[in-house]
């Protein structure tokens, strides 16, 4: 059972640990294979597998080892404000992150699309037409875009309802309904591991039957880093919502202690919210 919060005056500061060292290598062997295989680099593939293994084993360790703290009563009410404080620049920090890529999209169509249809530009690309989506000036290879009323409204759906299902666990849990808790963080990974399914099927679609893909110019290297980086962040809150939920099988949280539940729900809702931006600005305008 989740242990009490400890009043003691003191703050605990955990030992030094080598889970830090070990995710910072994962993500650098993910990146490096990303880079080797978009540039047909055989081994880019297998590079991209050992550090998302390697990650795998680092939250495996370090959330077991937070968790052992945490239900052994060594965080205190002081050591819980600093969670909420770490966890809300965190999410503060993910905001700037697609906040980075949303402006990337709005200078592609509000601003470069405009200027290469000018007078002057005309001279260099006459048979560029000045409209979005588009792949920029000199592409040759014709490609469709992804249509907003088919997967996408249904991925909306989905996030929108694991939106309500997390709500609902976390309501049950101030109530002390075990079995609700249980419920609803079931519905809410079920939803969200079906919202993965139907975008893989959405990229193996693009690229077979749109001819849309990450080269395709400015349309498709926006789209795939958009919804890429926001399906990987999924893949992250699915994995920490099935570990939410299976603490919640194990007796721990209580209905004044769950902070580690909190954390978790505020991303996922970050997931939903980045989401409604993108099937407007990405799929529908």
């Amino acid at each position: 059972m989740a242990q009490a919060h400890t009043t003691q005056p003191w703050y605990y500061l955990p030992a030094p640990t080598r889970w830090p060292v070990i995710g910072s290598c994962a993500l650098f062997l993910m990146a490096l294979g990303t880079v080797l295989w978009i540039n047909d680099a055989g081994v880019g593939r297998w590079v991209l597998l050992a550090g998302a293994l390697v990650l795998v084993y680092m939250m495996f360790g370090w959330f077991g080892q937070v968790i052992g703290e945490s239900e052994g009563g060594m965080y205190s009410k002081r050591v819980d404000v600093s969670f909420r404080w770490g966890m809300s620049w965190f999410i503060f920090s993910e905001v700037m992150f697609f906040g980075a890529f949303f402006g990337a999209l709005f200078y592609a169509r509000a601003l470069s699309v405009p200027w290469l249809g000018e007078l002057d530009q005309r001279l260099l690309w006459p048979d560029f037409q000045a409209t979005w989506p588009t792949a920029g000036p000199g592409s040759k290879e014709p490609f469709s875009t992804m249509g907003a009323w088919g997967i996408p409204a249904l991925n909306t759906a989905l996030l929108l309802s694991s939106g309500v299902t997390v709500t609902w666990a976390h309501w049950a849990l101030k109530e002390n309904n075990r079995a609700q808790l249980i419920l609803g963080l079931i519905a809410t990974v079920a939803l969200g591991a079906t919202f993965l399914g139907f975008q893989a099927y959405e990229y193996v679609h693009a690229y077979t039957d749109l001819n849309l893909r990450l080269s395709t110019g400015i349309y498709g290297s926006t789209f795939f880093m958009l919804t890429g980086f926001h399906g990987f962040h999924v893949t992250l809150g699915v994995i920490m919502l099935t570990v939410i939920l299976f603490r919640s099988i194990a007796g721990h949280f209580t209905p004044d202690r769950h902070f580690a539940f909190e954390a978790v729900s505020w991303y996922w809702h970050f997931v939903d919210v980045v989401w409604l931006l993108l099937f407007v600005l990405v799929y529908w305008l």
